[in-house]
């Protein structure tokens, strides 16, 4: 489960890390002096040409991930299947409705407890339809998070995901207003200060974190530990924790005060690379928190968000990183 667009993070977090141990960071004792951003000279990867350019096309990678065929803005659906034969089509006597330019009868999504399958309508599968990439055909479907089975024609896709104790079917369309009518994001400008080195403290042994999701269900997500830091002079804690099938990444669900005013209100998301020294051992990491991002949910009322722990709500402003999304 992949909650943002961070193909480029593993390489640049590992060559900020490289850098800011490299002597190029003021120590984090030096920033126990609480100064604001503007006033932070000395502060990681000041005059960092390198860095900024690697904040600019991060930054852009995500607006082209966020808005491609299959990104977030095209989401457009999220219907809870019920046991038994779910009907999905444009047809008014489908279960599920689809917009009208889709087949008038795709599909019957079955469900009997875990059992998920897809069975052909009368008249057989519509020409173009797809699962998972070839004609469909008849069969079980997964409702792994990680690579749920998809179903697609022309620009729609269908995904089931298991959400608790049920499953839903995730609808995506590439001709959603949302998508065709996006102007892009907002961002705070990039500013080195909320760029910093953290402490590592690993965990012994890793323990489940339980993260409420903003539907209502639970998650339970391994946690392996805390990065500690510096900011505003004040020592703070922040607790990741990881995804399947997402090795090397560390995914920390946070909030901090701009959400009363300029960020989105639920959560934003940060990824980094692993510490230095990995998960188990002490050691460092980089929190470059210009690279925070808002959820899926900050773009559909249809995305099923992770929010932050009690222990991730922070007292302090990180004015950087995206900003709320205007649609």
């Amino acid at each position: 489960m992949r909650y943002r667009s961070a193909l480029l993070c593993a390489p640049l977090c590992a060559l900020s890390l490289a850098l800011l141990l490299a002597g190029k960071a003021r120590p984090l004792a030096a920033q126990s002096t609480p100064q604001s951003p503007a006033q932070s000279p000395t502060s990681p990867a000041a005059g960092d040409t390198q860095w900024r350019q690697n904040l600019s096309a991060w930054r852009s990678q995500r607006e082209h991930d966020l808005a491609a065929p299959d990104g977030w803005l095209t989401l457009v659906g999220l219907e809870w299947l019920k046991p038994g034969v779910n009907s999905i089509g444009s047809a008014q006597d489908n279960s599920i409705r689809l917009r009208d330019q889709a087949p008038a009868h795709i599909g019957l999504l079955t469900q009997s407890g875990k059992m998920l399958q897809l069975l052909a309508p009368n008249g057989g599968f519509p020409p173009d339809l797809t699962i998972d990439g070839h004609p469909a055909r008849e069969g079980p479907l997964a409702a792994d998070d990680a690579k749920p089975s998809t179903i697609a024609w022309h620009g729609l896709t269908l995904a089931v995901l298991h959400r608790g104790d049920r499953y839903a079917l995730r609808i995506k369309d590439a001709d959603s207003p949302t998508r065709t009518n996006f102007h892009g994001l907002n961002w705070y400008p990039p500013d080195p200060y909320f760029r910093v080195v953290a402490r590592w403290i690993p965990f012994n042994p890793p323990h489940v974190e339980k993260i409420p999701t903003i539907i209502g269900t639970t998650l339970n997500m391994p946690a392996p530990g805390i990065a500690e830091f510096t900011l505003y002079g004040k020592t703070l804690r922040l607790e990741p924790v990881t995804e399947p099938g997402e090795e090397g990444i560390l995914f920390f669900i946070l909030r901090d005060t701009t959400s009363k005013t300029t960020t989105y209100e639920a959560a934003r998301f940060l990824h980094t690379s692993y510490p230095e020294h990995g998960l188990t051992q002490p050691g460092r990491l980089v929190l470059d928190f210009n690279k925070l991002e808002n959820p899926p949910c900050a773009y559909t009322p249809y995305a099923t968000c992770p929010l932050p722990p009690e222990q991730n709500r922070l007292p302090v402003a990180l004015e950087a990183g995206e900003q709320r999304y205007a649609h």
